[in-house]
């Protein structure tokens, strides 16, 4: 999924060699002539030479071998697969939302992959890895990631006396209470929407706790748990002190709020940031200038761990190629790849190119924010959890006060048990 860094970086050139590689089933369709590759827009519009370069190395290793590519938006993007699926017309490889994978994973629509054959899978972010793999078998390979930041606005903080950006939890809220104090009830020293559960969930499982557990092969939820409560009561304290927009609201039109200068600081998206700033969105006048992204600092005293968002390329079990279809993975996102994704501004899959990005100033917010990750609950009825939105109007009852943090809580559990052990 598009996830980007709100700094540029140089492009930087690229070299792709095909690595050894491969799926469960490597020697399906190894005679094939022909590999189709479905990809998202993003390749075709911001990296094509490197799905090129991939294609070159891919025929180079398999003389004759056609190599074709379809772009689709995200909107369409599924529907479209869910069609072909139910056909004997499968693509050999499939562009996949870290987000979509499980349902797909659940139905057996993925091949299995031999992890260990990829480059750097064993240093695959956490996050990451969690979305492409089901049950102890991988049916992906993580493509690239965007994480989440803290950004505010530095001409704020400093007209409120604060002149750096905090590095505890305790120096955070010491700052916001400055600035709320500074500007007034009407305005939002952190604009929070209530309903955003990424960000929700990350002073969940900061303070130990989770959405769901699996113990004996069931999943149970476990947002009434004392960690998670304590999460969830900090994220209450949160919204009652510094946000007052509208507590029920996503966060969809977060950095239109932003860019509106309604408020001086969110945590979202590392992108949101410099959307806010877009001339098209910036309501304040210079605001790219006024931006300062830092790392979130967490309760628990370490860095909040943060939902990554990102992309995974998978290999539908129709394909009559898929052994193929694994090594054109790999030549894609294996190191030299990942090197000419970074340059194009976006997270790597892996903690090794991850720790590169965190010398260079202009990069090193986001890479820091992505080393503490967390994902949702790989568990078979987890998309008819989300499909309910049942996290979404928990938070909003909490933040708009119909309901305490513990019953909402409590009848957030008995909705997601409900469901979530369901194909």
């Amino acid at each position: 999924m598009k996830r980007r860094l709100t700094a540029a970086i140089g492009i930087a050139g690229m070299i792709v060699s095909v690595a050894a590689c491969g799926s469960e089933n490597d020697n399906k369709g190894a005679d094939a002539k022909e590999l189709t590759v479905w990809l998202t827009v993003d390749a075709q519009n911001n990296w094509p030479e490197l799905v090129k370069e991939a294609d070159a190395a891919l025929v180079k290793a398999h003389p004759g071998l056609k190599v074709k590519h379809e772009y689709y938006g995200w909107p369409d993007k599924n529907t479209k697969l869910d069609a072909v699926l139910a056909t004997d017309k499968a693509p050999d490889v499939v562009e996949m939302g870290n987000t979509e994978m499980l349902g797909y994973m659940v139905k057996g629509a993925f091949a299995p992959l031999d992890a260990g054959k990829f480059t750097q899978s064993a240093d695959w972010l956490d996050g990451l890895k969690a979305s492409v793999t089901y049950q102890g078998k991988t049916y992906g390979v993580p493509y690239y990631a965007g994480g989440r930041v803290a950004t505010w606005r530095k001409d704020v903080a400093a007209a409120s006396g604060v002149k750096a950006v905090p590095k505890t939890y305790a120096e955070l809220t010491a700052d916001l209470d400055k600035i709320q104090k500074k500007k007034g009830g009407k305005f939002s020293a952190w604009y929070q929407p209530s309903r955003d559960w990424y960000a929700a969930m990350s002073f969940v499982y900061d303070a130990g706790g989770a959405i769901a557990k699996e113990s004996g092969g069931q999943w149970k939820a476990s947002l009434s748990s004392p960690e998670s409560l304590k999460g969830l009561t900090e994220f209450k304290t949160v919204l009652d002190k510094y946000m007052h927009g509208d507590k029920t609201k996503d966060e969809s039109d977060r950095p239109i709020v932003f860019g509106q200068g309604n408020s001086a600081m969110i945590f979202g998206a590392a992108w949101e940031g410099a959307t806010a700033a877009d001339p098209k969105t910036d309501k304040v006048g210079g605001l790219k200038d006024k931006l300062e992204n830092f790392v979130m600092p967490g309760p628990s005293g370490k860095n909040m761990p943060v939902f990554l968002g990102g992309s995974d390329l998978a290999v539908p079990v129709k394909s009559k190629a898929q052994g193929l279809a694994a090594e054109w993975i790999a030549a894609y996102t294996g190191p030299s790849g990942q090197k000419g994704l970074m340059a194009k501004g976006n997270l790597p899959n892996n903690k090794a190119d991850l720790a590169t990005l965190k010398n260079d100033p202009a990069t090193a917010v986001p890479a820091v924010a992505a080393e503490s990750s967390w994902f949702v609950p790989m568990a078979p009825g987890w998309g008819q959890v989300e499909k309910a939105q049942i996290l979404q109007n928990m938070l909003q009852s909490i933040g708009t006060g119909k309901q305490s943090p513990a019953d909402a809580a409590k009848q957030a559990d008995a909705a997601i048990d409900k469901v979530i052990n369901t194909k």
